[in-house]
């Protein structure tokens, strides 16, 4: 019989100057990018959640932690690899997922068929499986005031 499983991930990061702004494994033009251990691609470790989530694996921060050296700027599309394996090896396989990125700026919508590409390379399935959003958090709260982004991600797997 088959097993659907359906996984949530959230992620936030804060957002500081001078450092390359990387979200779904693209690097976006920006005088700014999102602070973090890692490469902080806010998009990326959402989706490590969601897929590890519906795995009913642990989260992120258990496989890839921030007192680590070995994940210290680390790409996350390589994290999002090492998930996808965690995840293959207890014999899932990706329905969809449906991601939805806050950000009061930069304009993301001219890159998400490259990051649905490059997503779907890791995943090793179709960009039709991959929904990704854009939208504001209309100037309020911290993604509002331009201190941080936020991402959300459900993901639909089955064996």
């Amino acid at each position: 019989m088959q097993q659907f499983r359906v996984g949530f991930g959230y992620d936030v990061h804060p957002i500081i100057p001078n450092r390359p702004l990387w979200l779904g494994g693209i690097n976006i033009p920006s005088s700014f990018g999102l602070k973090g251990h890692s490469d902080a691609d806010v998009l990326i470790h959402a989706i490590c959640d969601a897929l590890l989530g519906a795995a009913g694996l642990p989260d992120i921060g258990f496989h890839f932690p921030d007192t680590q050296d070995t994940y210290l700027n680390i790409d996350s599309k390589i994290l999002l690899q090492q998930t996808w394996s965690l995840v293959t090896a207890e014999g899932f396989q990706l329905g969809n997922m449906d991601c939805t990125l806050v950000a009061e700026s930069p304009k993301i919508q001219p890159f998400i068929g490259d990051m649905k590409t490059t997503l779907a390379t890791i995943l090793s399935c179709s960009t039709s499986q991959i929904g990704i959003k854009a939208t504001t958090n209309e100037k309020i709260g911290f993604v509002g005031r331009q201190e941080g982004m936020c991402a959300y991600c459900v993901a639909l797997l089955f064996t």
